[in-house]
């Protein structure tokens, strides 16, 4: 088929050559002549329009290429069809009213009359009977633009006039050119709409009287279509793409069409799909949406996948993803669409969720996650329609209206947020009914068991529940509540007749909630324990139903009494556990809370509190039955399970207790409890236990006012020498402890007095040995934690997902204190830098499955952390760098061969400078991140000396948290290079001159200007191999030079050592050397070029050279080169020693530069002879 239609192709150019000499020849005899063209015919008169015969050739031939050139360079491309009938019948250059319009907007009426356009050209002479066919086609067109009312008589007209004409090819010549003008009219105004839906339906239309005819023109008028869809004009593509999908859209089921069209239509509309017009995009894909829907068309299909990943514009994206199929593949797609960054693309994902994918057809999950992102989303419009979709197809056609039986859909019990989430939605929107006398009375039932006196003794009967039903009454409960209790603080907030209206409404509320509830607590306890007793099928209803106790009243005595029994069968109640085939204990749950979930252990507490409501009850009554359970423990005759049982009731009560002295006056002292309970269990043998006392002790320490010695000794044993899951319980608990004590109070409890001063006074992390146990005891916190960081984890390591990692921990911990680094004057502002650079070192690191939560974490730290306050990129008080101090060190640490982790292979060290290099451009985005306007208004209020510099009209940061000190910094690290570099360095500089030249100076900082063009010299004596980074260096030293105020005057070495010391560098510039940039020692050789042997030798070495297994190579080919080049840079010298050349012009001496380091090294010496 492409052969085929090359070769048609060519053969229409040379038809199409041939009728345009023809043109030629007979517009050049008639030069002398003027020919009077018919411009149109309205109810105005007739405006005729007279030019030469060689101009309207030369404009018919520009019109013709202008409409069917796909480009500039080549004329003509598109379908085989007959392009002399439309070269003749498409209108040729001509002014008609309504380019006139186009052209004029200030006179335009914004409006397109297709009876402007009647002409008769020099290249085809028209009969009378074909100038009247025009005129009536185009009377019936602009009558069509008019409304749409019309289109129905309309179109029986048009019929008509096609029935009459005397040929098809004659109405379709007179149809096409009348139609014309619509395709340069670029406005998208209802009357051109209009015509445009007029003409779709007319030519699909089909009439039963003369079928042949529709079927022969909706032929052609698609060729035609096709042959606008491919040309230059992106106009005219525009409107034969819209035309063609209106028509495909339109087109009825028996429309007799060849399958050889619908290739050609198919095969344009994927080419138009990638077109460089967003609106072109729209509607070739809505043309081919009907044929998406067929399986032997899958490379639509793929198409339209693979266009949706790269699709830039949203109403593209939007079209597409209406285009879809429902399929299995392209369901996940479409779900990932609900987290479009556009509104109108999530909308559109969920209206095509609804209309093409049944609820049958989705897995739990799927559903789940559809509702979860629709119903939370930030867009009142889509969850609008995520709404809808929920109740209109799912639970109005799959489930009857009934929410409980939706609910069954989405598995409550794995994905309780989202039945949360669903029901509030539910509830919100009126669509649950809570007044058809349905409540929880109708599962419970008494029956009588017999009779003592004239008593009649009944016997509860209880149905147990499902989950769904069980979630389903909590969340109507607890709306109910919360209306009450709204409607009742209105009623209190008004007065007069409005505070009734919500009294009453409040009263009602409450009335329909009695009504569901269970009519006494007895009724309720032995409801909750027949769900109990039921077993772990029912422990989810179980819960649901202990939510419900929040919602009773509990202030008659009895009441009380009642259940506080029962809280005291729930406290008792052993963790649920099985024995293995070894006859071990294996703790069913997460081995922590009560009952084995958090969910459970809250659900406790929270009936436990609303009983025990007076102050300090709550306390009392659970270190009763800790006092109760600790016996065994204190005694050291308890089993596992005691032990755990006993430290998940001291959790509970530490987590919910008030205050320290809420725990002092019990059964058992808080001092008893740490000793025979808390301490002893962190020293136990089961893994479980260390795990839940060590949390424990986390928790009693920050209820006590200053941290215990034994217990901060206890956690820091635990951390250090513990097991991965006890190690990260303990490094929890240090956090939670230094950054609610302070990292001093935490240091003194373990005889470490520290000073602030003294802790201001240090400038870095001591190094700490874990395997020296003596010392262990003596390392500040901060330390242990920080080195705790690049410890070796290898035999830490899970298999199980179950715990989270040291590092992951540690960097949540110190993200915390550098974002609220101001709440903690404890931790010295000298340590920001190491702490920030080793959060970069981890953002950046390997893909590890345990630091993707804590990427998660430190994506939205270091969003917030640059902007949030100037103190972040520089302390006010002692001027120590933040970001930039951080740069070179995260720099030093991830570039592979620096700091001695050069021993990989080449694929990954080359990931390793890839991963170094987008860390280098992260950390220069957030030094240019501005603060936000809280900050800089605050600053400007207090009126700070040290307010950032205004630069452009906008706020910029100082000198040390600035642009410049990092310019600075990078410059004194390449400066500071040896000579003779390794390979692994070498790159290393390259990467930080790249970052270098992207930095910006402002004009206010003069000196750090000047200080910057002197240390561009030895920047670009460490680059000489790279040509185009000295181009760049070259461009920072000309744009520096015009910026200084004056640039002949030299910086001061007490001025350099100032900015130096500042930016607490430590460099020895010589300030006497040339400011200048510096120059290529000779200009570019003529003599004859090397031979091709000898360029080979130099480019190998090169690569060698680059090479991370090969630092210095030794090639014997290279040793008669390297003393040609010595002695050529010698003669050169001696001849341009006075003559001043630009960086980057001499190619001879880049090629000289890469073959070894001596001859960088004597090419440097040489250079610095030139500058002299």
């Amino acid at each position: 088929m492409p052969k085929r239609r090359r070769k048609r192709e060519r053969d229409l150019r040379k038809k199409f050559g041939r009728e345009l000499r023809e043109v030629c020849e007979k517009s050049l005899q008639q030069r002398s002549e003027r020919t009077t063209i018919e411009a149109g015919i309205t109810g105005d008169g007739e405006d005729e329009i007279r030019m030469s015969a060689e101009n309207l050739f030369y404009a018919q031939t520009n019109r013709a290429q202008a409409f069917f050139a796909p480009n500039k360079k080549e004329k003509l491309q598109g379908p085989a069809h007959d392009l002399s009938f439309r070269l003749v019948k498409l209108p040729l250059e001509f002014e008609t009213k309504t380019e006139r319009e186009l052209r004029e907007p200030s006179q335009a009426a914004n409006q397109i009359r297709f009876g402007d356009c009647i002409w008769s050209g020099v290249m085809a002479e028209e009969t009378e009977e074909e100038k009247q066919l025009k005129l009536k086609i185009a009377k019936i067109l602009d009558e069509a633009r008019t409304s749409y009312a019309t289109h129905n008589r309309k179109l029986k007209e048009l019929s008509a006039v096609r029935s009459k004409s005397s040929s098809p090819h004659q109405f379709f010549s007179a149809f096409s050119k009348t139609l014309v003008p619509l395709f340069s009219f670029q406005r998208r105004i209802a009357s051109t709409e209009r015509i445009v839906r007029f003409v779709s339906v007319f030519s699909g239309a089909r009439d039963p009287t003369n079928s042949s005819d529709c079927d022969a023109f909706l032929k052609e008028f698609i060729r035609f279509l096709l042959s606008a869809a491919a040309v230059a004009n992106k106009t005219a593509r525009f409107r034969a793409c819209q035309i063609i999908s209106e028509i495909i859209m339109r087109l009825p089921d028996d429309a007799e069409v060849s399958d050889e069209l619908w290739d050609e239509v198919i095969d344009c509309m994927m080419l138009r799909v990638r077109d460089k017009v967003p609106l072109i995009r729209t509607f070739a894909v809505r043309a081919l949406s009907r044929f998406a829907n067929d399986g032997e068309n899958s490379d639509i299909l793929d198409l339209f996948l693979e266009e949706l990943l790269l699709e830039q514009n949203a109403e593209v994206r939007k079209a597409i993803l209406l285009s879809l199929p429902p399929s299995n593949s392209t369901l996940q797609v479409i779900i990932e669409c609900t987290m479009d960054v556009s509104e109108s693309v999530r909308k559109a994902a969920y209206c095509v969720l609804a209309n093409k994918f049944p609820l049958q057809s989705l897995s739990i999950k799927l559903r789940t996650i559809i509702l979860q992102r629709g119903l939370a989303d930030r867009s009142p419009a889509v969850s609008k329609e995520c709404l809808k979709l929920m109740k209109d197809e799912w639970l109005i056609k799959c489930c009857n209206g009934d929410p409980v039986e939706l609910l069954k859909y989405l598995d409550v019990e794995t994905y309780e947020l989202v039945g949360d989430a669903v029901m509030g939605a539910l509830l919100e929107a009126g669509l649950v009914n809570l007044r058809d006398g349905e409540s929880i009375l109708k599962y419970m039932s008494s029956k009588v068991d017999g009779m003592e006196g004239d008593s009649v003794h009944y016997i509860p009967s209880i149905q147990l529940i499902e989950a769904e039903v069980a979630l389903y009454w909590r969340n109507a409960c607890r709306h109910l509540q919360s209306e009450a209790q709204a409607k009742g603080s209105d009623a209190a907030a008004t007065m007069g007749t409005e505070a009734a209206v919500y009294a009453a409404e409040a009263s009602d509320k409450n009335d329909l909630l009695e009504r569901i509830l269970p009519a006494t607590v007895s009724d309720y306890i032995d409801l909750v324990k027949a769900h109990i007793d039921a077993g772990s099928d029912y422990r989810f209803a179980s819960r649901q139903l202990l939510l419900l106790g929040a919602m009773l009243d509990f202030s008659d005595a009895t009441n009380r009494k009642v259940a506080g029994a029962f809280v005291q069968e729930l406290l008792h109640k052993p963790l649920e556990h099985e024995l293995d085939d070894d006859e071990n204990i294996i703790v069913i749950g997460d081995g922590i809370n009560l009952g084995g979930d958090r969910e459970w252990a809250n659900a406790v507490s929270g009936l436990v509190k609303k009983v025990h409501a007076a102050n300090g009850e709550f306390e009392a009554v659970v270190l009763r039955v800790v006092e109760e359970l600790a016996r065994p423990c204190r005694e050291r005759t308890a089993d596992v399970m005691q032990w755990m049982h006993s430290l998940a009731l001291t959790g509970l009560v530490l987590e919910n207790a008030r205050s320290f002295g809420s725990l002092q006056g019990q059964d058992i002292e808080p001092t008893e409890l740490l000793q025979s309970l808390l301490l002893p269990g962190a020293k136990h043998a089961h893994l479980d236990v260390q795990r839940i006392a060590v949390r424990c002790l986390g928790l009693f320490g920050l209820l006590e006012k200053k941290p215990n010695q034994e217990l901060v000794k206890q956690l820091r044993r635990s951390f250090v020498h513990g097991p991965p899951a006890v190690s990260v319980v303990a490094c929890k608990a240090l956090i939670d402890l230094g950054m609610w004590h302070g990292t001093e109070e935490v240091d003194r409890a373990v005889g470490e007095n520290f000073s602030l001063e003294v802790l201001h006074e240090k400038k870095a992390f001591s190094p700490v040995n874990f395997s020296d146990t003596d010392e262990l005891p003596n390392v500040q916190m901060l330390d242990l934690l920080y080195a705790a960081i690049d410890k070796d984890d290898g035999n830490n390591s899970l298999a199980s997902d179950e715990y989270e990692s040291v590092q992951a921990i540690l960097g949540e911990g110190f993200a915390k204190i550098l974002l609220l680094s101001e709440n903690y004057p404890s931790i010295p502002a000298s340590l920001h830098p190491f702490l920030l650079a080793k959060l970069i070192s981890l953002y950046f690191s390997n893909e590890r499955k345990e630091l993707q939560r804590l990427k998660q974490c430190l994506s939205v730290f270091f969003e917030h952390y640059p902007s949030l306050s100037a103190t972040h990129k520089a302390s006010d008080k002692t001027k120590n760098k933040c970001l930039s101090k951080a740069f070179i060190p995260v720099m030093r640490s991830m570039w592979p061969g620096i700091n001695g982790s050069a021993g990989c292979s080449t694929l990954i060290v080359s990931n390793m400078r890839k991963r170094a290099v987008q860390a280098s451009r992260f950390m220069l985005q957030m030094m240019q991140a501005p603060l936000y306007e809280k900050e800089t208004a605050k600053d400007n209020e207090e009126g700070n000396k040290e307010l950032p510099e205004v630069l452009n009209g906008s706020l910029g940061p100082p000198l040390e948290c600035g642009e410049e000190g990092l310019a600075i910094c990078i410059a004194v690290e390449v400066a500071s290079s040896h000579a003779k570099k390794t390979a692994a360095e070498r790159t290393y500089v390259s990467a930080l001159c790249r970052i270098l030249v992207m930095l910006h100076f402002r004009l206010t900082e003069q000196g750090a200007i000047k200080l910057m063009r002197c240390l561009l010299n030895l920047v670009a004596e460490s680059v000489l191999a790279e040509k185009d980074l000295l181009k760049e260096l070259k461009r920072m030293a000309e744009h520096l030079k015009a910026v200084d105020r004056q640039p002949e005057q030299k910086l001061l070495p007490d001025q350099a050592n100032t900015i130096l010391g500042r930016l607490d560098l430590d460099f020895n510039l010589d300030i006497d050397g040339s400011v200048g940039m510096p120059q290529t020692p000779a200009p570019r050789s003529t003599r004859a070029p090397r031979s091709r042997r000898r360029v080979r030798v130099e480019e190998a070495s090169s690569d060698e050279e680059v090479s991370p297994d090969s630092m210095v190579p030794t090639v014997a080919g290279t040793i008669g080169t390297r003393s040609q080049r010595a002695s050529k840079t010698a003669a050169l010298s001696k001849m341009t020693a006075s003559t001043s050349i630009m960086i980057g012009e001499d190619d001879d001496g880049e090629e000289g530069s890469e073959v070894t380091s001596e001859e960088d090294s004597d090419e440097s010496d040489q250079y610095s002879e030139c500058l002299g």
